[in-house]
């Protein structure tokens, strides 16, 4: 087994190499991480987060438009207002 510590440059870079072989090999799809070994992809998700924004940081992925991170950071902020005024 490799001992080799992983960076978060060593990440994007093995994302987007997998990404690069999938479209040479004429496969239209994502990486997943099935196409990963255990050590590999607990790297990437450690630097990167959960899987679809792991692809996003890579660039493979667009981002996601769909109004969730706003409406997500404002739950956050009024469950924060909500909290601080009870104490």
């Amino acid at each position: 087994m490799s001992d080799k510590k992983y960076s978060k440059e060593d990440c994007i870079s093995l994302l987007k190499n997998k990404y690069n072989d999938l479209q040479s090999s004429g496969l239209s799809r994502y990486p997943q991480r099935s196409d990963f070994s255990d050590r590999e992809v607990v790297a990437i998700k450690a630097f990167l987060g959960p899987w679809p924004r792991a692809l996003e940081t890579a660039e493979i992925k667009p981002p996601r438009d769909d109004g969730k991170l706003q409406k997500n950071k404002e739950k956050r902020i009024r469950a924060k207002r909500a909290k601080n005024s009870r104490t």
